[in-house]
């Protein structure tokens, strides 16, 4: 049932002693005001704050009567109807055209919804994308209609650019920096967060049950997101892991925090900085630790859960840091930030080419497969990338997290059963200033 009526909003006066008279509307247990032209001061309300004034009443009673007479004609379609889609209905009479939806006032309300839900890095994404829609039109009011296939071609030679941006520091003051043109992996993920954007509008906007078809055309039908290259970055040796496991980094530094949480990432099969992040500070050390992996957990039925062995050899990395990440750094996205600063300090050092901290986890499950020879399946388990609840076969199996271990094992192994060595002059291969050395098993 949906009820209307005029009302004030007592704790919204305004500093001329007046109030603004809105329509408020109820639906389903829900409540949302309509702002009229309309404003009362003090001698014409009553105590209860309900409007006694007779002109502002005969102004606003027959706007109430025509919106319970649209609510009348829905009949039991009212029920398909969410308060704000109402409210649309009743101002704009359900016809609110494409032109009239700011992308960037959509994209801000959908950004502040995935903070809502702790996912951080999906708004982080998402404010990419809005910041660089803002530069490109040189205006925050961009009518959905403007995101068209010609458009999305244009944008993305736009994209590829070096280009200057102004962008707010921690502190709110504007600063000018300059950034690189998107490779063809940036720009694919760029335009398909693009697309999870323009198609949250559609949804949220279309109602195919309802014959609501506001947002018309479709773009990516004819724009294509260019195709992520094959990865041929070579996967990091057992020589160059040791070299960063052993890298003397200053105390207190990023290439400290990046050497020591990279190493912890790969003894802990790969796991995420935004999970080590979230780390728990143990009293007393447990011999496992249980997470949902924050990446995929809201995709998948068994939450992305995974229970992983802590080994002697990570003890003291854990103990160092599970805990007190999250008073060093306030979120994931600038721890990320500080790792990739210290990866990029030791990469220099030790001369390994783009170096990055996910490298830990690619080593991990590539260790595993091709030295250690586990099977995919079981690779898979173990870098939490199998949904233990989806497959017809995992019903009839129970969690074993043995499995698990004994990857995890095997593959530790490979470093503590090695050390580096330097190879004679003749395997050392020289490529500008990047020594390559023959990895080790």
């Amino acid at each position: 049932m949906a009820t209307v009526r005029e009302v004030i909003i007592p704790k919204e006066k305004k500093k001329d002693g007046t109030w603004n008279v809105k329509i408020r509307v109820n639906h389903n247990g829900k409540t949302l005001y309509i702002k009229t032209q309309h404003f009362v001061g003090q001698k014409q309300i009553r105590s209860d704050f309900t409007i006694k004034d007779p002109i502002i009443l005969k102004a606003v009673n027959p706007v109430l009567d025509d919106y319970r007479t649209k609510i009348s004609e829905l009949g039991p379609k009212l029920e398909l109807y969410d308060v704000e889609r109402l409210i649309n209905y009743l101002v704009n009479d359900g016809a609110i055209s494409a032109d009239q939806i700011n992308v960037i006032e959509f994209a801000f309300n959908r950004i502040a919804e995935l903070k809502e839900k702790k996912r951080l890095a999906s708004a982080a994404d998402m404010t990419k994308v809005v910041n660089s829609l803002v530069d490109f039109f040189g205006s925050k009011i961009i009518p959905v209609t403007e995101i068209r296939s010609k458009m999305l071609y244009d944008y993305e030679k736009y994209l590829r650019q070096e280009r200057e941006i102004e962008r707010p520091d921690q502190f709110g003051n504007t600063y000018t920096r300059t950034v690189q043109g998107l490779s063809d992996t940036g720009l694919h993920n760029h335009m398909r967060d693009l697309r999870i954007l323009f198609n949250n509008i559609k949804d949220h906007y279309n109602d195919e049950d309802l014959g609501i078809v506001v947002v018309k055309h479709y773009p990516f039908k004819k724009y294509k997101l260019v195709a992520v290259p094959e990865n041929e970055k070579p996967k990091l040796t057992i020589n160059q892991v040791l070299a960063i496991r052993d890298f003397d980094a200053t105390k207190d530094s990023r290439m400290e925090l990046a050497r020591d949480l990279f190493m912890l990432s790969f003894y802990l099969c790969g796991m995420n900085a935004a999970d080590l992040h979230k780390l728990p500070a143990d009293e007393t050390l447990k011999e496992r630790v249980n997470y949902n992996r924050s990446k995929t957990k809201s995709r998948r039925k068994d939450k992305a859960f995974i229970s992983i062995n802590i080994p002697d050899v990570a003890t003291s990395l854990y103990v160092k840091y599970a805990g007190k990440l999250q008073e060093r750094y306030s979120t994931h996205i600038t721890l990320d930030h500080a790792l990739m600063k210290g990866m990029h300090g030791i990469a220099k050092s030790l001369c390994i080419p783009d170096l990055e901290f996910y490298d830990a986890r690619h080593a991990f499950g590539d260790w595993a497969r091709n030295i250690c020879r586990f099977s995919k399946d079981d690779v898979a388990l173990a870098l939490n990338h199998k949904d233990q609840s989806k497959a017809v076969t995992d019903i009839y199996l129970s969690k074993n997290w043995a499995i698990i271990d004994e990857v995890q094992e095997a593959v530790i192994k490979l470093l503590l059963n090695n050390k580096i060595k330097m190879l004679p002059k003749k395997n050392i291969r020289i490529k500008g200033s990047e020594i390559l050395l023959k990895a080790t098993a």
